[in-house]
């Protein structure tokens, strides 16, 4: 059978409360951001691999409080002062990306005196504690490193189900708990792992116009090393 042309269109993930999947490898996590008003100095850094969840939870958080979610990266050409006014409630993705950004730090800097100065929240995401952002701006690295801090830790089998079954659905496929149960004991174990070998699947089963069962399931964990492609 001819092989099908793929394109790799970006699947919508769904980042609703419903599809956060609490288990005790992220229980910590959750109850954290469940219990933001009790956050010392009204900020928190949320820590954790790429693709471990991250902003997933930052989505329900901000559902939740009302709040609002911006880009680390786009810092630098926002109105700092509009965006902290009132008591916001912000949260500030990827903030260790933007070490060595002279004009990002200077403007998460102002963010963060704003936020607090009106008495409001400030959440911030990382790979890392931010004691370990290498910021070159001393006087806001010495306030993040104040901040505190609550990690992801590694998924369980249980959390690694419900992250395959979630991204196979964000892709509309369906695939039988067998397979599923079956990658878990193969794959890579970690998130961005997992996003990988579902993208992987859904190239491969597109372009040989088939289902995701255990053969085709073996053959990409074969050819790719457990779905690290």
């Amino acid at each position: 059978m001819p092989r099908q042309l793929t394109f790799d269109l970006p699947a919508k993930p769904a980042l609703g409360r419903d599809d956060f999947f609490v288990s005790p490898a992220n229980a910590v996590a959750v109850a954290a951001l469940e219990d933001w008003p009790g956050w010392p100095q009204r900020k928190l850094a949320l820590i954790g691999p790429t693709g471990s969840g991250k902003t997933h939870l930052v989505h329900v958080w901000a559902a939740e409080t009302g709040g609002h979610v911006l880009s680390a990266a786009n810092l630098a050409n926002a109105d700092i002062e509009a965006l902290a006014s009132g008591g916001s409630k912000l949260a500030v993705e990827d903030a260790d990306g933007i070490a060595g950004d002279a004009q990002a730090e200077q403007a998460l800097f102002h963010l963060h005196n704003f936020v607090l100065a009106e008495a409001g929240v400030l959440l911030l995401t990382g790979t890392a504690p931010p004691r370990q952002w290498a910021l070159t701006l001393p006087d806001l690295a010495s306030r993040l490193q104040a901040t505190g801090v609550v990690r992801l830790d590694a998924p369980d089998d249980a959390l690694l189900r419900a992250v395959l079954l979630k991204l196979f659905a964000d892709r509309q496929l369906a695939v039988p708990p067998p397979v599923i149960d079956y990658l878990i004991t193969r794959m890579e174990r970690s998130f961005d792992g997992a996003q990988r070998l579902v993208a992987v699947l859904d190239r491969a089963a597109l372009a040989e116009q088939r289902s995701i069962t255990r053969a085709l399931a073996t053959a990409v964990l074969d050819k790719d090393g457990k779905g690290a492609a």
